[in-house]
């Protein structure tokens, strides 16, 4: 090998390898989130293939190009320095390794830093991610063919610029905000120094109960005064990024029973559940807790727990549930609760008319399926109609009328994009799959919602009032004639994720913002 090799080409040689390992990375996470598809029955045809693996080059590699050419430049100067300290140019192998072990570190950091529990999906399970970890292999050796061996003279200013070069411009474009309407509301703080209110509910004497995600259940007097101290005696809660306590429910019976329904993870990070219990409120403390549904199986990880509540006409309870964010597959196999909204009577029963009740093969629990992380949930009665909303991925977010038995389409249909700007599938619509009423893309991250059908703001009445985690308001939409259009939004001023939106029994609107020092609002009109 020669004495030295000049910096340029040092430079081409970088470039060239993290180019082609990007591209064969793009194409193996494409072939394998296909193949998951596949596994569940879906047919795709050679045409859509490649369409989906050119869009995925176009909307996927950039990102991955990013992420991969920093760890490969740091595991290449690695390997260069024990190469020219070991006094051997000649070990090759020496580079493939490293690229691979590179990449390993990079995904592992990412996915500890990232919201979501798995960045590229591909890497979910062994055999995507040795397949990923493979085609940085490709580039270690490629690197090591191009600059005969002598990497050990890469210039120390060099590579991190060439770095620098593919980092550059690709910044995802921001969501663009809707207008928003004139106020002619006041706005009024009820409770302060909240840690992330989850839920709120009205009693029949004027108190309300707030949900706190890290496990605490709060109570504020028909004074609006919140009491210094949590209930006692709630249930033990797995509280972790997207873990905790939930929704609160009380009982259609509630000046009778005292009981009231709680949704919320339970279990530990390795496995962990959406749980539901019920208990009777006392003065200080729940009483006669008992747990009476945990959805099947348990998963790893803190993301997509679903937890909302709701009652039926027919006093039968309605859970939505989240897919786990790993597991988004099992969404559309109703051998498990995963992903799906479940009908259950008052004790944790299973309604003899489910859609799947005495099913030897499904849960029959389940009332609707395919859903990704459904945060939103209304029953109309006036129409007589169960109404919710879900978060999709980089755009996506659905609103959709639940039938007893449909299949919601997550992931075979989606009309976002997963968070690295790949594809999650080739479709939005597909034959068997009820399509939602309407969709945001990009996303507002949808939460709390409510019917609202009070008289303190007439022209908002039969609207869902639906409030934006990413957005920071509260999205006006209205349902007419099987659809639904966004009509206004409402609160941007605040500046707050909005947790919880309410219809209180005095006509107002109460809102719950999701922080460290979150708060209970109320609006009025001005």
């Amino acid at each position: 090998m020669a004495a030295s090799v000049s910096w340029w080409k040092v430079v081409l040689a970088f470039v060239v390898a993290v180019f082609v390992g990007s591209v064969l990375g793009s194409l193996v996470q494409t072939q394998f989130n296909l193949q998951a598809l596949e596994a569940l029955g879906v047919r795709i045809s050679m045409g859509t293939r490649l369409e989906t693996s050119i869009h995925d080059l176009v909307n996927f590699a950039p990102l991955y190009a990013i992420l991969f050419g920093v760890g490969f430049l740091f595991s290449v100067g690695i390997a260069s320095l024990v190469v020219r300290l070991a006094g051997n140019s000649g070990r090759v192998w020496l580079y493939p390794l490293a690229a691979a072990a590179g990449l390993w570190a990079t995904l592992r950091i990412v996915d500890a830093l990232a919201p979501m529990p798995t960045l590229i999906a591909a890497t979910r399970d062994s055999g995507g991610l040795m397949a990923m970890l493979a085609t940085a292999a490709i580039s270690g050796w490629l690197f090591a063919m191009l600059v005969s061996g002598q990497t050990g003279r890469v210039s120390g200013r060099s590579v991190p610029l060439v770095a620098l070069m593919l980092a550059g411009g690709l910044a995802l474009p921001a969501p663009d905000a809707a207008a928003e309407e004139g106020s002619g509301y006041e706005i009024e703080t009820v409770a302060q120094g909240l840690e992330h209110p989850w839920s709120l509910a009205f009693l029949s004497d004027g108190r309300m109960l707030v949900t706190e995600r890290p496990g605490r259940l709060r109570m504020l007097t028909a004074e609006g005064e919140l009491l210094p101290d949590p209930l006692e005696g709630v249930p033990e809660v797995f509280a972790s990024a997207q873990a905790g306590l939930f929704d609160v429910l009380p009982a259609r019976d509630f000046e009778q029973s005292r009981m009231i329904y709680l949704s919320y993870a339970c279990g530990t990070p390795e496995a962990n559940h959406t749980c539901l219990a019920r208990a009777e409120l006392g003065d200080h403390r729940l009483e006669n807790v008992t747990e009476i549904f945990r959805a099947q199986p348990a998963k790893e990880g803190n993301a997509h727990y679903g937890g909302r509540l709701a009652w039926l006409p027919d006093s039968t309870l309605v859970l939505t549930l989240g897919d786990g964010f790993d597991y988004r597959e099992q969404a559309q196999r109703r051998e498990n609760h995963i992903g799906s909204i479940v009908r259950l009577n008052p004790d944790g029963s299973v309604p003899a008319d489910n859609p799947f009740a005495g099913s030897d093969r499904y849960q029959g629990e389940i009332y609707s399926y395919g859903h990704r992380n459904v945060q939103g949930l209304v029953y109309d009665n006036e129409q007589d109609r169960l109404i919710a909303h879900e978060h999709g991925p980089r755009g996506g977010d659905e609103i959709n009328v639940i039938r007893p038995g449909a299949n919601y389409g997550w992931p075979v249909t989606t009309h976002g994009l997963d968070y690295t700007g790949a594809r999650v599938t080739p479709f939005k619509e597909r034959e068997g799959i009820e399509p939602p009423l309407m969709h945001w893309t990009p996303s507002i991250a949808p939460s709390g919602m409510t019917l609202y059908s009070g008289d303190l703001f007439p022209q908002w009445r039969g609207d869902l009032l639906i409030g934006g985690l990413a957005s920071r308001q509260v999205h006006r939409v209205r349902l007419d004639n099987g659809q639904a259009q966004e009509v206004g939004v409402h609160f941007g001023e605040l500046d707050e994720r909005i947790r919880d939106v309410r219809s209180g029994p005095d006509g107002a609107v109460y809102l719950l913002t999701d922080s460290a020092d979150g708060r209970v609002l109320r609006v009025t009109p001005e």
